[in-house]
C-alpha cells in the first residue's frame, strides 16, 4: 500500500491522476477540480468505498497531468480509460452491439449507410440501433421505397451505366446523369425526416401528395408514393409514443443487483421510443451507483450523438456525504463537452415531469430484466478465476492476450493478436501484425514482440500463445532482452501427441497442453475442464482470426501478381492502378476516360490497358 504523498507536490489545478501498481500498470484513472484535494480525499481514515480500498493497497505510484480547465481534464480522463483500460475504473465494454444510419447531405447524391462509428465528418447520423438485423431491414425498406444509391462515392466515379437496382425501379441512376441533384436531395430530406422521428409529419405530406398524384391521373408516381407510405407506415408500427408533444431524449436506469450493478437507458426520438439498450457491472454496489451514471455518460456519448436532453435517475447536486459528486463530475463541465459532441444543446437532468419519469421507469425495468438475466447464466468473470487458479497466477487475468501466427510455406505472414476481457472477446481490439517473409514461428514470434512494445498499453495480464514450448521460449526470451521480464504472465497452449508422437488435430480431441514458463512439463489440467475448454476458446478464436487476415493478405497478393503478368504492366503502372482504384473490381469498370486522369497514361496507352484489365474479368 502505498504512502499518503506529502500535500506540497500536488498542484492545486485541475488534472487527471493515475495510481499505478508494482509493476507500472496504471489501475486507475480519476480527474479532479483540484488535484491536491481530490487525490488527498484518497487517504481519509474512514468512508471510503470497498473498491477504493483495495485500489489504494494495490496502488504503489501516483503520477499527474495538470490540464487548464476542467473541460480538457474531463476529456483527457476519458481518453486515458479508453486508451488503459484500467483495472478499478469503471469502463464501458466496446461491444459495438449499436449500429447507426450515416447520410453525408453535403454529397450531391448521398447514399444511407450503416456505421459503427460516429466521425466529424459533417455528416448526418441517425440512431443508435442495438439490433444489427432489424437496422438492415430498416435500411432495406427505406433503399426500396425512396430509390436511394446503393453503391459507393469511388464505384459511382467509376461508373457510366445504371447498375441492375436502376432496372428493377429501386436506384434512379445519378451515375449516369438520369436524375437531378434537386429531385434526388428531396428523396433524401424525406429519408432524414423518417429517421429523426417526424414520421408522423411526413406520412401525412405523402398521402396528401399521393391523393393529388391520383386526381391528375399520374398513377405510376401515385404507386411510388403509395410504397412510400407503407415503408413510413410500417417504420411506425416498431415505435411506442411516450411523449405526445415530440423531443428527443434519453433515460438512464440503474438496478442494484445481489453480485453488481445494471444500467438500462431508453432511446426516445420525435416522442417516440425507439430502442435501448442494457449494461452490467460485475463486483459493483450501490455505493458506485452515482459514479457509474456520470461515468457512463462521459463514455457512451464519446462514441454515439447525444439528444438534446439526458434523463438521469437522481439530481446530480446529491452528495455522498465526504466528497459531492460534482466535484469530481462537474454538471456544467460535461454538458459543454456533448454540447460540441452534438453541435447544439444538451441538458442533463433529473426526471421533473410524469412522462420523464415514465421513461426513467422504464430504463430502470430494462436494468432490472438484465440483472436478472445475468444472474441466471454463469458469470463469464467466474472463468478468469478457473484460469488463475488453474495457471497458477496471483491474481484471476482480467485481460487475456492471444498470439498466433499464420504464413503459407512462409509468405505474407500474419501475426494475429485477440482480446478478451472479464471473460468475453473485445473485437475492437484484436490487432495484425504484417511480419517478414519466415518459415520459423518462433523467430516470427520473437520479432512480434518488439512490435508488441511499440503499441504500448494496456498491456495484458496473461499472453497466451498458440504453440509449445518453442514458441513460449522465444516470447520470453524476446521480453527478457528488452528487459520487460514480468509485464505480464505467460502461458502456451498446444495439441496433445498421438501414438506416433505428433500433434493431434482429429476432431473432437479436447487434450490440449498448457505450458507455463519454468515447468518442463504441461500443466496437470484435466480434458474438459472449465478452465481448459476456455483457453481452448480463446485459442481457436485467435486462431481463425489470424489465418483469415493471412488469407486476405495471400488473395490480394495473387490478384497483384496476376496483374502484374500481364503484358504490358509492370511495377509502376500496377502502383498507379491500385493508389487510383484500390481494387480490381473497379479496375474492371473502369472506362478509358478514368485511365486518362493516370500520370504518363496516353490515348493509346489507356485502350491498351482497358484491353487488358478486361482480362482479367474472364
Amino acid at each position: 500500500m502505498m504512502q499518503k504523498p506529502d500535500a506540497a507536490t500536488i498542484p492545486l489545478a485541475p488534472g487527471v491522476y493515475l495510481y499505478k501498481d508494482s509493476r507500472g500498470h496504471v489501475i486507475y484513472v480519476g480527474k479532479a477540480r483540484v488535484l491536491r484535494r481530490r487525490v488527498l480525499s484518497y487517504f481519509r481514515t474512514e468512508g471510503l468505498p470497498i473498491k477504493t480500498l483495495i485500489m489504494i493497497k494495490r496502488a504503489q505510484r501516483l503520477d499527474w497531468l495538470t490540464t487548464t480547465t476542467e473541460k480538457e481534464a474531463l476529456l483527457l480522463e476519458a481518453n486515458l480509460i479508453k486508451k488503459y483500460r484500467p483495472r478499478y475504473n469503471i469502463i464501458l465494454r466496446d461491444d459495438k452491439q449499436y449500429v447507426l444510419f450515416r447520410c453525408n447531405t453535403k454529397h450531391a447524391f448521398p447514399r444511407l449507410e450503416i456505421v459503427r462509428r460516429v466521425r466529424k465528418d459533417g455528416a448526418r447520423y441517425f440512431g443508435p440501433f442495438t439490433s444489427t438485423l432489424s437496422a438492415r431491414e430498416t435500411w432495406k425498406l427505406i433503399n426500396r421505397a425512396f430509390a436511394l444509391r446503393r453503391c459507393t462515392d469511388r464505384g459511382m466515379k467509376n461508373r457510366t451505366r445504371p447498375c441492375l437496382y436502376h432496372h428493377i425501379g429501386q436506384c434512379p441512376a445519378p451515375c449516369a446523369g438520369l436524375v437531378t441533384s434537386e429531385i434526388y436531395q428531396e428523396s433524401i430530406r424525406r429519408v432524414c425526416d423518417l429517421l429523426q422521428g417526424r414520421a408522423r409529419h411526413l406520412l401525412t405530406l405523402l398521402r396528401k401528395e399521393m391523393a393529388y398524384a391520383s386526381e391528375s391521373l399520374v398513377f405510376e408516381k401515385a404507386a411510388v408514393l403509395r410504397d412510400q407510405i407503407a415503408a413510413v407506415a410500417q417504420t411506425l408500427e416498431r415505435q411506442a409514443a411516450v411523449l405526445p408533444g415530440g423531443g428527443d431524449m434519453d433515460a438512464v436506469g440503474v438496478h442494484a443487483a445481489e453480485h453488481g450493478l445494471a444500467l438500462g437507458i431508453v432511446f426516445v426520438r420525435g416522442g417516440a421510443m425507439t430502442d435501448g439498450r442494457t449494461f452490467f457491472w460485475p463486483d459493483l454496489t450501490l455505493g458506485d451507483a452515482r459514479e457509474l451514471v456520470w461515468s457512463f455518460v462521459n463514455q457512451y456519448y464519446a462514441e454515439v450523438i447525444p439528444p438534446g436532453r439526458v434523463l438521469l435517475p437522481w439530481s446530480h447536486t446529491l452528495s455522498d456525504g465526504k466528497t459531492s459528486v460534482e466535484e469530481t463530475w462537474p454538471l456544467e463541465t460535461l454538458e459543454q463537452v456533448l454540447c460540441e459532441r452534438r453541435s447544439g444543446r444538451v441538458r442533463i437532468a433529473a426526471p421533473h415531469s410524469a412522462h420523464d419519469r415514465q421513461l426513467v421507469e422504464l430504463a430502470n425495468a430494462s436494468a432490472r430484466e438484465e440483472a436478472r438475466r445475468r444472474q441466471s447464466t454463469p458469470r463469464a468473470e467466474a472463468l478468469t478465476d478457473c484460469v488463475g487458479r488453474a495457471l497458477l497466477l496471483p491474481e484471476p487475468p482480467r485481460r487475456i492476450e492471444c498470439v498466433d501466427v499464420s504464413h503459407t510455406g512462409g509468405r505474407q505472414a500474419r501475426v494475429g493478436v485477440v482480446v478478451f476481457e472479464d471473460g468475453r472477446p473485445t473485437p475492437s481490439a484484436y490487432r495484425i501484425y504484417s511480419m517478414p517473409d519466415s518459415v520459423d514461428d518462433c523467430n516470427t514470434l520473437h520479432a512480434w514482440v518488439a512490435r508488441r512494445l511499440e503499441s504500448g498499453p494496456p498491456w495484458a495480464d496473461l499472453l497466451l500463445v498458440d504453440g509449445g514450448k518453442g514458441q513460449l521460449s522465444a516470447v520470453g526470451r524476446a521480453l527478457r532482452e528488452a528487459g520487460r521480464q514480468g509485464l505480464f504472465a505467460l502461458a502456451a497452449i498446444t495439441k496433445a501427441r498421438d501414438e506416433q508422437g505428433q500433434a493431434d488435430r482429429r476432431a473432437g480431441n479436447v487434450g490440449d497442453r498448457i505450458f507455463v514458463p519454468g515447468r518442463a512439463n504441461p500443466l496437470p489440467l484435466r480434458e474438459g475442464s472449465e478452465a481448459l475448454l476456455f483457453l481452448q476458446n480463446v485459442r481457436d478464436t485467435a486462431h481463425r482470426f489470424a489465418i483469415s487476415r493471412h488469407r486476405r493478405a495471400r488473395r490480394k497478393a495473387t490478384v497483384a501478381s496476376d496483374l502484374m503478368r500481364l503484358p504490358g504492366i509492370g511495377p509502376t503502372t500496377a502502383r498507379l492502378l491500385w493508389d487510383k482504384f484500390g481494387s480490381v473490381e473497379s479496375m474492371c469498370v473502369a472506362t478509358r476516360e478514368d485511365l486518362l486522369t493516370l500520370p504518363g497514361i496516353g490515348r493509346n496507352r489507356a485502350s491498351g490497358l482497358l484491353a487488358k484489365l478486361a482480362a482479367l474479368r474472364t
